[in-house]
């Protein structure tokens, strides 16, 4: 797999985790049950993050670079804690990458 289609993957994964969760933030889905989705999402974008970098970096693509200030923010939003406009703002500043 190519490092363009990792970071289009790498996008989409990270654009339907934050659908998914502002989605969860207003009340249009209750997740107490699939509390499991949000999470399994941020692990395939970190994931997808990770390789996409990786792949950029061995076929010397700097489109690749774009990505990285988006580590940053994947790598700490664990630590961000529960609560919902921290969480926003760590998630949302991996967004312009």
């Amino acid at each position: 797999m190519n490092s363009r289609a990792l970071i289009t993957a790498a996008a989409v994964s990270y654009l339907s985790n934050g659908v998914f969760g502002a989605a969860v933030a207003v009340g249009a889905i209750d997740n107490r049950r699939i509390r499991w989705v949000h999470h399994a999402l941020y692990v395939v974008t970190s994931s997808l993050t990770t390789v996409a970098l990786a792949a950029s970096v061995i076929e010397r693509r700097a489109a690749g670079l774009a990505l990285l200030p988006a580590a940053g923010p994947l790598a700490v939003l664990p630590y961000a804690g529960g609560e919902l406009r921290r969480h926003a703002a760590v998630a949302g500043s991996a967004a312009p990458a």
